[in-house]
């Protein structure tokens, strides 16, 4: 029997409130994963990151790909074993990569040829090798090969990336189920593209539901569209999600940009801007985005925020704060990301206690 199971606890509109359960523990949603891209969260140990109230986690499969390897990774116990992290993970597929490094990537039917961005040597992604490098790396939740077009791509772009995506799941599905599916302990999330176009984007819906994934995904947003067209495609694809399991907005990180997804039944979270944005001296707060090293803050003895209980703000102040980023110490960039990422966590639980009211 499986040890995945979506369970809704309460639900007010399309908000949901649940509780997601995996072999490694449960997670409550909705939910923000902080990103581990090469298997940890820069500047933090597993223990800081336990205290901003995470309970899962991100890493990415296509950097662990290219190092240390899946096989080195899978002799040591697999990733929670050899990152420290005994909760929850979900690893990304590289798909995300095919946006990003554009530059260094050839797409085909049959997958994806990279540069490496380490050596320049030459590796190939496809869905079957997606799904061995995850099953090897031994996260909780691994995601399917995607093709991600950029939010500005011609149409007939986005409709053949959303046509490869499609067909690329099928084979990554068959796979997953070969192996035994979600009963092996690795649950499989499709993921949904289409743009911005929302026919495009319910018509994939509709396909992956087909398949019956463990999960789904909301990818290719947040990549140069607007608010506006990020609304309405993910709108168009959330409404043709199955209920009992969960939804998933990849790699889409702001305040309010949790607010929109949530309230519109996405379950799940991700994004590296607390710790990118800690590490630039920046802090997500009640009263907006601070930037800690502008001089109205060398004498500012409160804390960051005056309502947030996270270490940094019971701890020290803006003035220490602002301090340690004008002097370029590391513990800047530490203090501030535990922050950041603790007043993420606060606007999870901020929704939940939405859905339940």
């Amino acid at each position: 029997m499986s040890e995945f199971r979506f369970e809704l606890i309460a639900q007010k509109g399309a908000l949901r409130r649940g509780r997601y359960h995996t072999p490694h523990g449960s997670f409550e949603t909705p939910c923000f994963a902080p990103v581990g891209t090469r298997a940890a969260l820069k500047g933090l140990t597993p223990e800081q990151v336990r205290a901003t109230g995470s309970e899962l986690i991100l890493a990415n499969a296509y950097h662990l790909f290219l190092r240390p390897g899946q096989e080195l990774i899978a002799r040591r116990g697999g990733l929670h074993e050899f990152m420290g992290w005994d909760g929850p993970i979900l690893t990304d597929s590289g798909g995300y990569q095919i946006f990003s490094l554009a530059h260094l990537s050839k797409v085909d039917d049959d997958g994806v040829t990279f540069q490496s961005i380490i050596n320049g040597s030459t590796k190939r992604l496809t869905p079957e090798t997606t799904l061995e490098l995850q099953r090897d790396l031994g996260p909780d939740i691994a995601m399917v090969l995607d093709e991600c077009p950029p939010g500005d791509a011609d149409p007939k772009i986005v409709r053949r990336a959303e046509d490869r995506t499609r067909a690329w799941a099928r084979r990554a599905r068959d796979l997953h189920d070969s192996w035994g599916g979600a009963g092996r302990g690795q649950a499989v999330f499709g993921i949904v593209q289409g743009g911005t176009d929302p026919d495009l984007r319910a018509a994939c819906a509709d396909a992956l539901v087909s398949m019956e994934f463990d999960g789904y995904a909301i990818g290719g947003l947040s990549v140069g569209e607007t608010k506006d067209q990020m609304a309405v495609a993910l709108d168009a694809a959330a409404h043709q999600l199955p209920a009992d399991r969960p939804r998933y907005l990849m790699g889409v990180g702001t305040p309010d940009d949790f607010r929109i997804g949530a309230r519109a039944g996405v379950d799940l979270f991700d994004c590296v801007t607390p710790t990118r944005h800690g590490r630039n001296n920046q802090a997500f707060t009640r009263e907006g985005r601070m930037k800690l090293r502008n001089l109205k803050y060398a004498e500012d003895d409160r804390p960051l925020d005056l309502e947030c209980t996270c270490y940094t703000c019971r701890t020290f102040s803006r003035a220490y704060l602002r301090h340690l980023a004008i002097a370029g110490e590391m513990l800047a960039g530490t203090l501030l990301s535990i922050h950041n990422i603790h007043y993420f966590q606060d606007i999870m639980t901020e929704l939940r206690e939405e859905a339940s009211s």
